[in-house]
């Protein structure tokens, strides 16, 4: 081949129908034998797949076998008419085998979970990447059946992992090992791997996942041990924009984006990318290209290690589903700082991610705020670890707002730039928009506030206007090399 190799990954949606997985394959193809170059593809369960696995365990817990039979045939039913409206009838008896195999066995791991009237972690990681096994037993036959030949894969065969079961952490050094072994055969042999994204396994081989929309993780940490040379990335949008368009109709496309800048527009709700997903590639610089599958032919977003000419604020992202919580000593006797180390552990040891924390020094209150999805399990992991000090009355009880969402303005050129604060807080309150918390990271990158949730559009489309992002992102376009 005379290019180094591309890793693309496809996203639920963008496999989510059969008429999408022919294009996934199209794409794949095109890019195999149009840029002569080998390519691996990274694929996620078709869009609400993975949604149905989680409920059908649940209803094994809770004892509801009819529930959870006809929830594994829905999954069935649907894979099976793609399977029959894309396959020649010659290729689809070995595929449909494939296909119940695979979901025996996830019913077998359904059935234990009925029996025992729980879900171990371990078993549910292994169960609900039964989605993307499937999606990558039909995309490497569909390949196949293009002249392309190809293989599905299990990730947890290639990425090793720890033991954080349902939001696990690559060892890369392990995975550089044994996914070099395992694929660049097939690459060199001309074989397309077809990977399932999302799960892995630890050292000694027990099934992990990597968090939900670990897809994208995967991929990345694919292209880092294998040296790629890009990786694409199809998604139903046309790449980074300067704000969601559901919110914001005047937004753009920004042609491109640092990895800093991506990583946070990620973690505070931009939905292009997992949050994790630029780590891998930080030592290689490999570029990553947010593309759309349903307009292959737009240029989408580039992300790339530093950006040229970065100037303030580059986009704008939020949070609706957010819930903040307040932690005050009843007097200021108490240590702020201890206070706040044993809270931020209480929630490292549940695995709740922290999106904002703010202090006031004097009164030894500070606000946390967090997912609302993670939110019993942040405020009983709180309320156990600070249970001494809330029963002899050293501290309030812990107190929740759940009325309110996350505005996050981000920009590379924002560091240093004077009066930029200034103007972000005086279009919000133009609106008569009340500012609940604040903060500002070390690098100068984003700056992180929270209002009330019923004004968080507005906010975001003031400081849109502000800056007037719609206009400065649009330029002459870039294609991928």
């Amino acid at each position: 081949m005379s290019r180094g190799l591309l890793v693309m990954k496809f996203g639920g949606t963008s496999v989510g129908t059969a008429e999408r997985l022919a294009v996934a394959a199209d794409l794949i193809v095109q890019a195999r034998q149009q840029e002569q170059r080998p390519v691996a593809a990274v694929v996620s369960a078709m869009s609400g797949v993975t949604d149905t696995l989680l409920e059908t365990m649940r209803r094994a817990e809770a004892g509801d076998r009819g529930g959870m039979e006809s929830n594994i045939q829905q999954i069935e039913d649907r894979h099976l008419i793609v399977a029959r409206s894309l396959f020649a009838p010659e290729r689809q008896e070995a595929l449909l085998s494939g296909v119940r195999a695979l979901l025996q066995a996830f019913a077998r791991l359904a059935d234990g979970m009925l029996m025992l009237s729980e879900r171990p972690p371990r078993s549910v990681d292994e169960a609900v990447a039964t989605g993307e096994k499937l999606l990558a037993l039909l995309v490497a036959a569909l390949l196949e059946a293009r002249g392309l030949p190809a293989r599905s894969i299990d990730g947890s065969q290639v990425i090793v992992t720890d033991a954080t079961f349902g939001n696990a952490s690559p060892i890369l050094d392990r995975t550089r090992e044994k996914a070099r072994q395992a694929l660049l055969p097939l690459l060199e042999a001309g074989v397309t791997p077809v990977v399932t994204g999302f799960n892995g396994a630890t050292v000694d081989g027990r099934p992990t996942t990597l968090g939900r929309g670990g897809s994208d993780f995967s991929a990345s940490i694919l292209a880092a041990v294998l040296d790629a040379e890009e990786l694409w990335i199809w998604t139903d949008v046309d790449g980074i924009m300067t704000a969601d368009p559901g919110v914001v109709p005047a937004a753009a496309v920004l042609e491109e984006v640092s990895y800093n800048e991506a990583a946070e527009l990620a973690y505070h709700g931009a939905k292009v990318l997992h949050p994790r997903t630029l780590a891998p590639l930080v030592e290689r610089g490999i570029p990553v290209w947010s593309k759309n599958s349903f307009a292959p032919l737009n240029p989408g977003t580039r992300i790339v290690p530093r950006i040229q000419d970065a100037s303030g604020v580059r986009a704008i992202t939020s949070l609706a589903r957010v819930a903040l919580i307040t932690i005050e000593a009843v007097n200021a006797s108490m240590q702020g700082a201890q206070l706040m180390a044993r809270a931020l552990d209480a929630l490292a040891r549940v695995n709740v991610e922290v999106l904002l924390l703010s202090r006031s020094s004097y009164r030894q209150n500070f606000c946390i705020l967090v997912r609302s999805e993670e939110l019993e399990m942040a405020r009983e992991s709180l309320e156990s670890n600070l249970a001494l000090e809330l029963a002899h009355g050293y501290l309030h009880p812990i107190a929740v707002d759940e009325t309110v969402g996350l505005l996050a303005i981000v920009g590379e050129g924002m560091r240093g730039t004077q009066g930029l604060a200034g103007r972000v807080f005086t279009a919000i309150s133009r609106e008569s928009i009340n500012i609940i918390a604040i903060a500002q990271g070390s690098s100068e990158l984003t700056i992180a506030i929270v209002v009330k949730r019923d004004s968080l559009e507005r906010a975001v489309r003031a400081v849109h206007a502000e800056y007037r992002l719609g206009e400065r992102a649009r330029g002459p376009g870039l294609s991928p090399s």
